[in-house]
């Protein structure tokens, strides 16, 4: 019993490491998906056919208004409105 306690136990503290993770890498494929230039930034163009929601909060993410977005600038966005 305290070995399937101990190994629950780490389990349930690694659920959320694992869980960042998995979403880490979505996100990364998914930008890499949407970079059809493959030139690590995501036009405005990009967004829309390969990453609705960036899309949406295109003007957000971009604040330097530079055109693009690259996948920090997504991450950073992401972070900051999971809270």
């Amino acid at each position: 019993m305290k070995r399937f306690c101990i190994i629950v136990t780490a389990l349930l503290v690694a659920s959320p490491a694992f869980a960042q993770s998995t979403m880490q890498q979505k996100l990364e494929t998914r930008f890499a998906a949407a970079d059809v230039d493959h030139d690590g930034k995501l036009t405005r163009a990009e967004a829309q056919a390969g990453m609705p929601r960036v899309a949406q909060h295109f003007d957000e993410i971009d604040s330097a208004h530079l055109g693009y977005v690259t996948l920090e600038q997504v991450e950073q966005f992401a972070a900051q409105h999971m809270r």
